[in-house]
């Protein structure tokens, strides 16, 4: 047998002859453990006319995470009152993550004249913060003084959640100070926005006012505060909250250790981080991601995959933020190899078309030099950000194809392109003018992000240009250019335009720059080695001898470059002069075939070993 609901069917069970009450069926609903029961005293709430409970089926079916059969019912219940939206939309919202439908069920609400109260608004900051809505945000907001519900804890909590994941850290603050009688709920919503926004002296200096005023740190606190201090790099007090941690008995479990494993990462601790990792005994996806991302970003790749290989040894599967990690320390040292099987894994897992690991996928494959995999997987990609458009446009740029990067920043400038050109774009696109000596479309392009996308040129923007104008020969252009930034020029600059003018043989503003540059990097090895080339090319012999002299004086040594060469999957590092590698006569005969065959090409190899 089977009944109609309002055009749907469901099963039923066959009738009992004595009609059935709530005090029957209610108790039978909690006990559920799965949809199909609940389905048969659905059908027995409908034949005995006891739809009136509606509500109850509601709230279970969302604790039972049923959405098809939860939307269907709410969308057929004929007058629902505040009570079914408050449930759909805490459903919408923490259940299924629909944050859409929440907003379109909130909307629904009061088209349906029924007053949004505080068991509704949080759900509704929260769609907000995830939907980066602040327009809809901010009418909620007004909506909330309307009715006098500001005053409400969970209303407040969820408002700076929102302002905060919207980047508006100023209405977030004015929302926590108005809070008369704070929590320690507060003090976490409004550290967490900080610290999860990066902003990381406010998320310190609200955590010092908290501990000022009597409150007891907890978890999602510890979390929070210990973000800030690995991205102010503050060693001291990041132990000071593991020394915390341990005296007060908290158990350090997925997100303590993990946010601790990041700290220390960040911090650059590496064995600090290992110890908190190694003590753990329980350990999950978060706990091994944060290892290995900890390596990766510190640039000890082999100990990253050595540990991605322990990871799946002890059954732990990957997830993209693994993936992402590892496909950052191929992409660090050269690993193609490596790199290629991270790709062979994430598409056996379905893990490809995802955006994050697709645009790594491309940043990998052109540091690896592999730039017909980076298009390939680029070109492939269902979805693409400014990120993913900006890894493959200065791939382009690093590896030459000056033209094909203009041309995909000409696609990505398009209406129909989602994602619109940032200052890290210009970036990539100035490169690929510098590397092409393209000076007059450089010029254009600098002007362009000023007047038609209002962006502010940044150090990285005005390094571009005075490297563009120097490489052109046009070094004094290029000092002018330096003298009438905004901002004091940064090491970078000043060495690109020192090296134009060792090329050049300008020892005129090679002087000029040899200044700023020994004054700013006193330990900077080049900066000595490249100023006395330029003295010795002009013959200038007391000169030259003077910045070797200056050199030693000041206890500067010259470090030793270092390359990585990946063999049987396998990636060796070695030192320049080097000959104590295992590899080392292996290594050299691979360098004499790269010279030779660099000769044959055409090109020159600069093997000035000064």
């Amino acid at each position: 047998m089977r009944v109609r609901f309002l055009g749907a069917s469901f099963p039923a069970i066959t009738p009992l002859t004595r009609p059935m009450s709530n005090e029957v069926l209610l108790p039978l609903l909690k006990r559920c453990v799965s949809t199909k029961p609940l389905q048969q005293i659905h059908t027995q709430m409908l034949i005995n006319s006891l739809d009136h409970v509606s509500n109850f089926l509601l709230s279970k079916l969302i604790h039972l995470k049923d959405f098809t059969y939860a939307s269907l019912l709410f969308s057929h219940l004929p007058q629902p009152n505040d009570y079914a939206f408050n449930i759909i939309i805490r459903g919408f919202t923490t259940t299924w993550h629909k944050y859409h439908l929440t907003l379109k069920s909130y909307y629904q609400m009061k088209s349906f004249g029924l007053k949004p109260d505080n068991f509704t608004y949080p759900f509704v900051f929260i769609a907000c913060a995830n939907l980066l809505a602040l327009d809809h945000g901010r009418v909620a907001h007004s909506m909330v003084f309307k009715n006098g519900l500001n005053a409400h804890g969970h209303v407040s909590h969820s408002l700076i959640t929102m302002y905060a994941r919207c980047r508006e850290l100023g209405y977030a603050r004015k929302v926590f100070d108005e809070i008369r009688e704070r929590d320690l709920v507060s003090w976490n919503s409004i550290i967490a926005g900080y610290s999860k926004m990066g902003f990381a002296v406010d998320a310190a200096a609200m955590f010092g006012k908290m501990r000022d005023e009597g409150f007891e740190p907890n978890e999602m606190t510890i979390v929070s505060v210990l973000g800030a201090y690995g991205d102010l790099g503050d060693l001291s007090l990041g132990r000071w909250v593991e020394g915390f941690v341990v005296n007060s008995d908290m158990k350090v479990n997925s997100y303590i250790g993990s946010a601790l494993i990041a700290m220390y990462s960040k911090c650059g601790d590496l064995s600090s981080a290992r110890r908190i990792f190694d003590r753990m005994i329980n350990k999950d996806v978060v706990t091994w991601n944060a290892m290995i991302t900890g390596y990766a970003q510190n640039g000890v790749s082999d100990e990253a995959m050595l540990l991605f290989n322990s990871m799946k040894v002890d059954g732990v599967h990957p997830d993209k933020i693994t993936l992402v990690g590892m496909l950052s320390a191929s992409a660090s040292i050269g690993a193609l190899d490596f790199g290629k099987s991270i790709d062979a894994y994430a598409s056996e897992r379905g893990f490809q078309r995802d955006i994050y690991v697709g645009t790594a996928l491309v940043d990998m494959y052109a540091k690896c030099g592999s730039m017909g995999d980076a298009l390939r997987v680029f070109e492939g990609m269902p979805q693409k950000n400014e990120v993913t458009w900006n890894a493959m446009i200065s791939a382009l740029a690093f590896h030459g194809r000056a033209q094909e990067a203009l041309l995909l920043f000409k696609c990505m400038s398009e209406e129909h392109v989602a994602s619109c050109p940032n200052d890290i774009t210009f970036v990539a696109v100035l490169s690929a003018c510098v590397h092409a000596g393209f000076v007059d479309e450089g010029h254009r392009l600098f002007n362009l992000m000023k007047s038609y996308y209002g962006l502010v040129p940044k150090i990285e923007h005005y390094s571009c240009m005075v490297d563009l104008l120097a490489r052109a020969g046009r070094v004094y252009e290029a000092w002018d250019f330096v003298e009438k930034m905004p901002e004091k020029p940064d090491e970078v600059i000043l060495g690109a335009l020192l090296g134009a003018c060792q090329k050049l043989k300008n020892v005129h503003i090679g002087e000029k720059v040899m200044q700023l540059l020994v004054e700013m990097e006193p330990s900077n090895s080049g900066n000595y080695v490249i100023s006395s080339q330029i003295y010795a090319n002009l013959r200038r012999w007391d000169d030259s001898a003077r910045m070797r002299v200056l050199m030693r004086q000041k206890g500067v040594t010259k470090t030793p470059g270092c390359s990585w060469i990946e063999t049987d999957a396998q990636v060796h590092e070695f030192l320049s002069g080097s000959s104590f590698h295992l590899y080392s006569e292996k290594i050299h005969d691979v360098m004499e075939l790269l010279y030779d065959d660099m000769k044959m090409r055409g090109y020159r190899p600069n093997v000035n070993l000064l």
